[in-house]
């Protein structure tokens, strides 16, 4: 190395010095270290990948998983995993845990996801057959079904309104409800809450008015549909004809299209409470029953649309013309005076006396009994007035010539009717209060003289505790329509007895009247009864007289077979009164023929006598039913009514009636 230095500028001193040992001495060491430093680089890379190696190959691991675990191979990536170390557990422990529970969670949520799925799928499937159950019932339901916007225009209907309206659906869309069905002019006859009904008429195609009761309803959630109401319409046109005949039917009697006496007493009513004056005419054909014997019952009914349709031809303007039932008629004539009343029965004697009546190449008359009242002097109450013309009527049935008789305000006209009045009450008073005594007659078997067999009768008790003879109130029952109240009144007092008696194997015969036989809810009160009482029907016997059921043969033969479907017996009561009967005696459900005790009394000194009781026996066997006599009041008839086969015998000769409490009592 060289130094030159410089002495007062003169000049320079210049030292040189070699130092390339010491340049390369520092370059190898400078080698030394960087070869050093680069191993030792290389040894602490390789130390650190040395230590890397294990947790890059779990965390390797852990990620293999995650395409296991998208793909659902939740059991896979855990099998993947192992299990936790013993040592204690460092970050990629953590993962993996962490990883092991996400597949449990992910296992369960596609469980959940997967159960979800096929709620949804099987309620889609559902909501599909809703769906289609829907639009089917709207299809085939035979009724109207019209949704409506707000602005009530048609947006939806059913197959069944296309089909009726013969339209396309597309005609029917957006135009007016009110358009289509119009409104009669009354409002809407019912409306609760939002639900509205009404009734609104239809002209169809052919021409045909169609009355439709409409069902509103409010659609709350149809806005967005469009639908703001639902309406439903049943078409009743049929419903309200059959409304309309079954209130003519409820005030018309079938036969002659006359009002019936239902009706006739509420007019009778309403005129009594409008005040005035006026007359009434009760007309009962005499002889009727002769037609229906010789010339059947088809020419008696013939008979009475005959003197309906004169009757109403000529009297109907002049007041209010009814058939009360059986050959009766009833006439009011509001306003009339006594005079007045009196023309108008001359008129209608004559009317019926110039008809000319045939049937079965027989003439008939076609004559009647009339009885006139006036209002309101001879009653004041409809049950009163009738009872008063029935008094009037018989009167004219006593004259004979006249045929008519107007009831009079003489002194013992008053009296009768007097009477008649206080026994409509007497009876009305007994029914409300139970006031009847039930008594029975004993029906004895003659082969053994056995009696398991009774007839009830009822009597009336005073207020003294004596009893009164059914004749006395019967036929005013029957006159006033109460008949039916009273044979009900027995029916259950005698089914209470009988489930008493029933065990002893003892029948009890009930009297049903033949306006019983026309009340349409006797079966119905029956069957109500006996369930309720426990009796049992089989030793239940209904009596009908042979003129109730000969009267109206198909009516009663309808009733009893009602009475026998219900398990009850039967029995036809005074038989052989009406030898015409014998024609319908095999069609009749009986079980008893009862032989009337007009032949039974005189049966060992009346040759006749005998040869009917013997034919009605032999024709009764011949029909497979049991006979009874009646009034048997001596031992000698015995003998005969034994040769005749005849199987029982009542009368107070074998045993008077006694009340039923002392049967209940016994038991004998």
């Amino acid at each position: 190395m060289t130094r030159i230095r410089s002495v007062d500028d003169a000049g320079y001193l210049l030292l040189i010095s070699d130092i390339t040992a010491q340049v390369n001495s520092i370059n190898q060491d400078t080698r030394i270290l960087l070869g050093a430093g680069v191993a030792g680089w290389l040894a602490a890379e390789l130390l650190l990948l040395a230590i890397l190696l294990g947790p890059m190959a779990r965390l390797r691991r852990v990620a293999g998983v995650l395409p296991a675990l998208a793909r659902g191979g939740f059991a896979e990536a855990r099998s993947t995993i192992p299990a936790a170390p013993g040592r204690w557990p460092d970050e990629i422990d953590v993962l993996e845990g962490t990883t092991v529970e996400l597949s449990h969670q992910l296992e369960r949520l596609e469980g959940e996801v997967q159960a979800r799925g096929e709620q949804l799928a099987e309620r889609v499937d559902e909501l599909a057959r809703e769906r289609d159950f829907v639009g089917g019932l709207l299809d085939t339901a035979r009724v109207f079904i019209i949704a409506q916007d707000a602005a009530r225009r048609i947006s939806l209907v059913n197959a069944y309104t296309l089909s009726i309206l013969d339209v396309e659906e597309a005609t029917l869309i957006g135009r007016h409800f009110d358009d289509l069905f119009p409104l009669p002019g009354h409002s809407p006859i019912a409306d609760a809450g939002s639900t509205e009904e009404e009734e609104r008429t239809l002209l169809t195609v052919d021409g045909q008015v169609h009355t439709i009761v409409w069902y509103h309803a409010p659609l709350t959630s149809g806005g967005d549909t469009g639908m703001a109401r639902l309406s439903v319409g049943l078409d009743i046109t049929e419903r309200k004809a059959a409304e309309g005949h079954l209130t003519w039917l409820a005030e018309r009697d079938p036969l002659t299209e006359l009002y019936n006496r239902r009706h006739f007493q509420e007019t009778v009513q309403t005129a009594l409470e409008r005040g005035g004056h006026g007359a009434l005419l009760l007309l009962d054909l005499d002889q009727f029953k002769v037609v229906n014997e010789l010339s059947g019952h088809h020419a008696g009914d013939r008979l009475l649309r005959e003197v309906a349709d004169a009757l109403q031809f000529h009297l109907g303007r002049r007041g209010s013309l009814a058939r009360l039932g059986g050959d009766e008629f009833a006439l009011l004539l509001e306003g009339a005076d006594a005079e007045q009343a009196i023309g108008v029965a001359q008129q209608c004697n004559q009317l019926l006396e110039g008809m000319h009546f045939r049937a079965g190449g027989r003439r008939h008359r076609a004559i009647a009994s009339i009885g006139v009242v006036q209002y309101p002097a001879h009653g004041d109450t409809p049950a009163d007035l009738l009872a008063s013309a029935d008094v009037a009527m018989y009167k004219a049935k006593e004259h004979g010539h006249q045929r008519w008789h107007l009831l009079s305000t003489m002194e013992n006209a008053k009296s009768e009717l007097k009477e008649r009045v206080y026994w409509v009450e007497r009876l009305r008073k007994a029914l409300q209060e139970d006031d009847f005594v039930l008594m029975v007659q004993p029906i004895m078997r003659l082969a053994d003289r056995d009696v398991k067999h009774y007839e009830v009768l009822i009597r009336m008790r005073e207020e003294d505790g004596s009893l009164i003879s059914p004749a006395h109130f019967i036929p005013v029952a029957e006159r006033n329509g109460m008949i039916v109240q009273l044979d009900r009144w027995v029916l259950r007092h005698s089914l209470q007895a009988l489930q008493r008696l029933q065990a002893k194997g003892i029948s009890l015969a009930v009297n049903l009247s033949g306006q019983s036989l026309h009340d349409k809810g006797i079966e119905h009160f029956l069957a109500e009864e006996l369930a309720s009482s426990g009796a049992d029907p089989h030793h239940l016997i209904l009596e009908v007289t042979e003129t109730a059921a000969v009267t109206d043969f198909s009516t009663a033969r309808g009733v009893l077979q009602a009475m026998r479907d219900l398990g009850c017996r039967s029995a036809l009561d005074d038989f052989g009164v009406g030898f015409s009967s014998f024609h319908y005696l095999g069609q009749l459900p009986v079980d008893y023929i009862k032989i009337d005790g007009s032949f039974i009394r005189h049966l060992t000194d009346s040759p006749d006598n005998r040869v009917i009781v013997r034919a009605i026996a032999d024709l009764a066997a011949g029909f497979g039913k049991q006979t009874i006599a009646e009034f048997v009041d001596n031992d000698e008839v015995l003998p005969l009514l034994d040769a005749y086969g005849i199987t029982y015998g009542q009368g107070f000769h074998l045993g008077r009636p006694r009340p039923l409490e002392t049967l209940l009592d016994d038991g004998t």
